[in-house]
């Protein structure tokens, strides 16, 4: 494959009608937010319209989850129709759920009989407008944080106050104020969230490009830009950066037991087909180096010269490497008691599939067991068949992967607008 050099370029033709407009909108969407933080009706119609969950699409999808193979007792089935589905926070009192998007939607999904289907998808908060609202966490005290590409939002018992319009909202990082505006890129600007037990927000911030140029690295480690930063999840205050050295990540976790803090990274786009691996990282504390843009997997990074450096002393190398280009995204700790005792505590993580490789690969979801101290053992496939290997097409992109109480997984799909759920009603222990 010839070396894919990737730059922020953009040009446009901008009329004064198109400037008046992008005002207008502007000064709507300030004036809703300012609405909903101060407790007033904000005008929109309460009566949200429902996302259909029958009808030919889901039935098309139920058909394409009959070619999904995962081990002897597992079953999967479609859980939601849940547009461009991303990640997941499973609600901590009711059966519902929120899911992020990389557009500008915030899916309430709420399942109200407690039976295998969710019965309800509409919009969350649909009077403000979220730009790329793909992270979805909760702190301790059940509140719902949005992270977008350039603001975090928080709302207060979300769970409870979702059915109408307007909800309570406060900002945790005003808009434009999470990295610096000359940064924002269409690339690599989907955040993922969690929320540790020392009651820090966690959020991981990708690389603006597929490598980044060496005058920019003093700016990007400062901000956090290709690391995790965290603050406090109740006031954005005590911002400071945990971790440095990643390229993108869109998965974390903290693992229950002893509260790592694990992570996914997608790997350097143009080198060729097979190099550089995926990873799997763990965080055991703040300041850690993970070696970009030096080292990713065991591959020396050559954009820049970065490969005529030495590799930083300090850098902590993954736990898991992963195959190329399958584009590791969201993960969970399984925290259930249903499955088999092999799947107890381990991680499942999803992988959304290659874009920048000859023959495609990913597509499924992924397991990874853990050593007693706490470390990664092995790794394989759990789930597979979203992407055909006859016809070389996907029918299902897995993005994130949640627990459900009962001890059931979820699983979203950005490409199938749907989310999964995986249940075990095999024998085994």
């Amino acid at each position: 494959m010839q070396k894919n050099r990737w730059t922020k370029m953009g040009s446009a033709v901008v009329t004064v009608g198109m400037v008046m407009g992008l005002a207008a909108s502007a000064f709507a969407q300030e004036q809703a937010m300012d609405k909903l933080k101060s407790m007033r009706v904000s005008g929109i119609d309460p009566n949200l319209p429902l996302i259909p969950q029958t009808g030919k699409n889901a039935d098309a999808i139920k058909e394409n989850l009959k070619r999904v193979k995962m081990p002897a007792g597992f079953a999967i089935n479609l859980y939601a129709i849940v547009p461009d589905a991303r990640h997941m926070a499973v609600a901590p009192s009711t059966n519902m759920l929120f899911v992020g998007t990389r557009k500008s939607s915030v899916w309430a999904v709420t399942n109200r009989n407690s039976g295998d289907e969710a019965t309800e998808v509409k919009q969350f908060a649909p009077s403000l407008k979220f730009t790329q609202p793909n992270g979805v966490c909760w702190t301790k005290d059940g509140f719902l944080i949005v992270t977008e590409h350039n603001r975090i939002l928080s709302f207060p018992a979300a769970e409870f106050f979702y059915e109408g319009a307007d909800v309570a909202v406060s900002e945790l990082v005003p808009q434009g104020k999470l990295i610096t505006v000359e940064d924002e890129s269409y690339n690599h600007g989907a955040r993922v969230c969690r929320v540790g037990k020392d009651g820090m927000l966690y959020v991981a911030l990708g690389q603006p490009f597929n490598v980044p140029p060496r005058e920019k690295l003093k700016s990007f480690n400062e901000q956090g830009i290709g690391g995790i930063i965290r603050m406090d999840a109740a006031t954005g205050a005590k911002r400071e950066v945990y971790a440095t050295g990643i390229r993108n990540s869109v998965g974390m976790e903290f693992n229950p037991k002893n509260n790592d803090l694990w992570f996914t990274d997608n790997q350097t786009d143009g080198m060729g087909d097979d190099i550089p691996a995926g990873e799997i990282n763990r965080a055991t504390k703040k300041g850690q180096f993970f070696g970009y843009p030096y080292i990713q997997g065991k591959t020396r990074i050559t954009e820049f010269g970065y490969d005529k450096d030495p590799v930083p002393a300090n850098t902590t190398n993954p736990e898991v490497y992963m195959e190329a280009h399958a584009a590791d995204l969201g993960m969970t700790f399984y925290t259930g008691d249903v499955f088999p005792a092999k799947y107890r505590g381990g991680i499942f993580s999803a992988q959304h599939g290659s874009w920048n490789k000859t023959t495609p690969i990913g597509a499924r979801i992924m397991f990874t067991s853990l050593k007693a101290d706490g470390s990664a053992d092995k790794t394989e496939v759990f789930a597979d068949g979203w992407l055909d290997g006859k016809t070389r097409q996907y029918r299902g992109r897995p993005v994130d992967v949640a627990n459900l109480p009962d001890g059931s997984i979820l699983v979203s799909d950005d490409f199938a607008g749907a989310i999964y759920r995986i249940t075990y009603t095999g024998t085994g222990t």
